[in-house]
């Protein structure tokens, strides 16, 4: 999900930091080859404080995977996965198809942005 110039109720130093520490999680777990929980990766950020079920975080994934999207990558936020189904969330897709990925197959799709990270960040 992303919405423009919404207020996070977070300053902008401490939202864009906290952008930075998750991409720095993000490329060690991709590196190892490991996604990593939605509450594992908002436990790593010490910047802001969020919940795994917290509306702000879908925003935040959000800008991180527009951001990415933007600079010709793969979506980094793949990585971030449900502990019951080890899955990214409904949210991850439907951001996909508005940056305008077309896809019928979801995990097909979740498994070629895995794929294309580890090839980048290897």
């Amino acid at each position: 999900m992303r919405r423009e110039n919404l207020d996070h109720g977070f300053s902008t130093v401490a939202w864009e930091k906290a952008k930075a520490e998750a991409m720095a999680v993000l490329r060690q777990r991709v590196k190892r080859g490991d996604p990593i929980t939605y509450s594992d990766l908002v436990n790593k950020i010490t910047a802001v404080n969020m919940e795994p079920h917290d509306t702000r975080l879908a925003h935040f994934l959000g800008e991180i995977s527009t951001e990415e999207h933007k600079a010709a990558r793969p979506l980094t936020t793949a990585l971030v996965v449900h502990k019951h189904d080890l899955q990214p969330g409904k949210g991850f897709f439907d951001l996909s198809r508005s940056l305008g990925f077309s896809f019928n197959d979801e995990i097909e799709f979740w498994s070629d942005q895995i794929d294309r990270l580890r090839s980048q960040w290897k």
